[in-house]
């Protein structure tokens, strides 16, 4: 009973032992040993229920006793009650206040004054709903191209850009791979491919990276790829020879289009060891300062073949023809036409031949035209069908013809013949060509009538 109604804990600490001794006693007499150990246990045994005692005793004052003022609290009512998930201490000490002051642990409401900002929602978390969060925004990630591949990804890009010449297209086919930092390297295979291919490809090209400066490429990425260009010249030219002049003409078109910057030139001076890159700066110096008035240097790889004009067109062959006449050349005469590149228009080279044997009045031009349409037509420089329409022009202005060439019937069958016996024309071609009808007048006394 005293231990119950005492809150002094060394009031009952004492009657925790003298309870214990009593027990002792009663058991009988114990050694020293036995005794010592005996008392140690019963310590031991006191703290532990004086611990007990002093926790349930804070409990029952701070449900029972109410504060100076206040009313007394209903012991029945929720707020007597003592809740398991209490945050208060319950080991008696501090001032029975939130751990953390409210702030620890999870699910709480956080310390007094905490300011909380807007938390992105988690995509692990298990209560994430995607379709909570508004609008979804699927993007396409394009991988970036490596070395070996960006090569394969661009070439068929230019080769069929020299078909159709489309710099919008190569533009929007740029534009969806990724690049990445090797964007340069685009020019530079263009600068090579254009190199081994013809002068229209040339002026495609330059036209192609002119278009993409501010689009896609900088000029500090055409830089890049005209000085690593400037460093293959050693490889380039045993493909193609005049690939340092090329090379040249390709950076003052630059320059001149503000694809280059225009120092470039200058930041090479006495600093280039290699001969072939020193020809090439030097050349696109010179034409710099021929046309350094101009603007562009858009006729420095000539004018394209489907781009000329007709007359120019067939002022080149009548020269190609005469230059044939006197050198008697078939090679130098089959590679004047194809740079001309204007397959389309050979018609006009058959046309202009045979018009020169009429006009020429000479067995030797049409033994030779002869031989220079059989040599086009073998090595298939000149089809069927522009064989075909050549001859067939002739027969429709031979009446005009004949009146500045008076024989021009009669060498024509005879050209016609040669080149049937040459297999250059088919029996169908030769037998269209027209023939003069023999006409003679009788005398007077016959009335004047003719007979054929």
């Amino acid at each position: 009973r005293i231990f119950e109604t005492t809150k002094d804990p060394n009031t009952k600490m004492h009657l925790i032992l003298k309870k214990g001794e009593l027990g002792a006693e009663a058991n009988g007499n114990w050694t020293p040993q036995e005794k010592a150990l005996h008392e140690a246990r019963l310590k031991a045994k006191a703290k532990r229920r004086l611990r007990k005692s002093s926790s349930r005793d804070s409990t029952r004052d701070s449900l029972s006793e109410p504060l100076s003022g206040e009313p007394g609290t209903d012991p029945h009512s929720p707020k007597g009650k003592t809740h398991s998930n209490d945050r208060k201490s319950r080991t008696g000490k501090g001032r029975g206040l939130p751990k953390k002051g409210g702030a620890g642990g999870k699910g709480v409401w956080g310390a007094a004054g905490m300011v909380y900002e807007m938390e992105e929602p988690d995509s692990k978390d298990p209560n994430y709903d995607e379709s909570a969060q508004g609008d979804t925004i699927y993007a396409t990630v394009v991988p970036e191209l490596e070395e070996g591949e960006l090569e394969k990804a661009v070439n068929p890009i230019v080769q069929e850009y020299f078909e159709h010449g489309d710099t919008r297209e190569v533009e929007m086919l740029l534009k969806e791979l990724n690049l990445g930092p090797r964007k340069y390297e685009f020019s530079s295979l263009a600068l090579s491919l254009s190199l081994e291919g013809k002068a229209s490809h040339r002026e495609l090209t330059s036209r192609l990276l002119s278009d993409l400066i501010g689009k896609v490429l900088t000029e500090s990425d055409m830089a890049r790829a005209f000085h690593k260009t400037l460093q293959e010249l050693p490889d380039l030219i045993l493909d193609t020879p005049e690939a340092p002049q090329m090379l040249g003409q390709f950076i003052a078109r630059a320059i001149a289009d503000h694809a280059l910057p225009m120092n470039f030139l200058n930041r090479y001076k006495g600093k280039v060891d290699c001969d072939h890159a020193r020809a090439a700066l030097d050349r696109a110096s010179v034409l710099l300062s021929m046309k350094r008035e101009m603007v562009r240097l858009d006729n420095v790889w000539g004018v394209g073949g489907g781009q000329r004009p007709v007359k120019h067109l067939i002022k080149e062959m009548n020269l190609l023809l005469k230059e044939y006449l006197v050198s008697g050349e078939l090679s130098e005469a089959e590679h004047c036409l194809r740079d001309l590149e204007v397959p389309h228009f050979h018609h006009e080279l058959v046309y202009e031949a045979i018009v020169m044997v009429l006009e020429s009045n000479g067995e030797t031009a049409i033994q030779m035209m002869v031989k220079l349409l059989q040599a086009f037509w073998k090595s298939g420089l000149i089809t069927l069908d522009q064989m075909n329409r050549g001859f067939q022009r002739v027969y429709d202005e031979l009446p005009e013809i004949c009146l500045d060439v008076p024989l021009a019937h009669s060498i024509m069958e005879a050209f016609v013949d040669v080149c049937y016996q040459e297999a250059v024309i088919t029996a169908q071609l030769r037998d269209a060509c027209p023939s003069r009808g023999r006409k003679r007048f009788v005398s007077e006394g016959d009335g004047g009538i003719v007979k054929n």
